[in-house]
């Protein structure tokens, strides 16, 4: 029996269903992906019987499921839900085989199938040039604010999420070494402390920050406003940077992971530096190396 499982090769489905919506539970899943998840587990019972061990359970199975799936359920089986369901089945029988319940995953060789959606926006080499001119020329200016390149390279070096970047608490910046400024990325949910991480600065970033904390006196927060403030602000230097395209946490954040990805930072690296789950990175890592090879 799979020490902290409770469950083994001759476990049921039925069985095994309840252990993974624990497990997801603990790694903090979202309500929206338990449900998904449990319901295409459920639509496989439905396929193969709930009461199949799922040591019973191989790789022609899972192909054979797939294909019953979108040839000859009854219920139409769109694309975004087939490449979800695959998921699933990698999902769940990776955690298996991880855990010691199978001896292997026999969900590794399925192919998956993921959804063609339009690509993220990153900003080219000449576009991260103009950014910076304009947040350098407001740095400058009479009256000088520091706050727009204190956030734009806060982004793009550290392609923290939006909620991130407004979580930031000022002791969670270390500055104790002058050469290696640290961000802390910290969550206040016990369950989400596996999120958690600790990420380099740009060199410069503690002479901007002091210039920040002297025009805005922050107290707590990095940024004591509203997320579309900051919005806001990053709406007025694309403007001004004359980028048709805008400027948004979302493009810094995948601008960044496409730059480490290029510097060649492993992929195992850039998923931790991002805070991704491994799940979530089988469809992040495609899409950041399609990025990176249109140059």
């Amino acid at each position: 029996m799979a020490e902290g499982v409770g469950l083994t090769a001759r476990s049921s489905l039925k069985e095994a269903i309840p252990a993974f919506q624990d497990y997801m539970r603990a790694r903090d899943f979202s309500q929206y992906t338990i449900r998904s998840f449990t319901s295409d587990l459920r639509i496989l019972g439905e396929y193969i019987g709930m009461e199949t061990a799922v040591g019973d359970i191989g790789t022609r199975d899972l192909n054979r499921f797939v294909h019953w799936l979108t040839d000859e359920r009854d219920v139409p089986c769109t694309p975004k839900s087939l490449s979800r369901r695959i998921t699933t089945l990698k999902v769940f029988f990776g955690w298996l085989a991880e855990t010691g319940v199978l001896p292997e995953d026999p969900a590794a060789p399925v192919i998956h199938r993921p959804v063609l959606t339009g690509p993220p926006r990153i900003l080219r080499d000449e576009e991260i040039a103009r950014v910076l001119e304009v947040t350098e020329a407001l740095r400058r200016a009479d009256p000088p604010d520091a706050r727009p390149h204190l956030l734009v390279t806060l982004l793009l070096h550290t392609g923290i999420k939006k909620g991130e970047c407004m979580n930031i608490a000022l002791d969670h910046i270390d500055l104790s070494d002058p050469a290696r400024p640290m961000l802390w990325v910290r969550y206040a949910s016990p369950r989400r402390k596996h999120k958690e991480r600790r990420l380099p600065l740009p060199a410069d970033w503690p002479a901007v920050l002091a210039e920040y904390r002297a025009q805005y006196d922050p107290q707590d927060r990095l940024f004591p406003c509203t997320a579309r403030n900051l919005e806001y602000v990053l709406d007025d230097v694309a403007r001004q940077a004359g980028l048709t395209g805008g400027l948004s946490f979302e493009t810094l954040r995948w601008t960044c992971a496409v730059r480490d990805y290029r510097a060649g930072m492993t992929p195992e690296q850039l998923r931790q530096k991002l805070g991704l789950t491994r799940i979530s990175w089988r469809e992040v890592e495609p899409k950041i190396a399609r990025l990176a090879e249109k140059g």
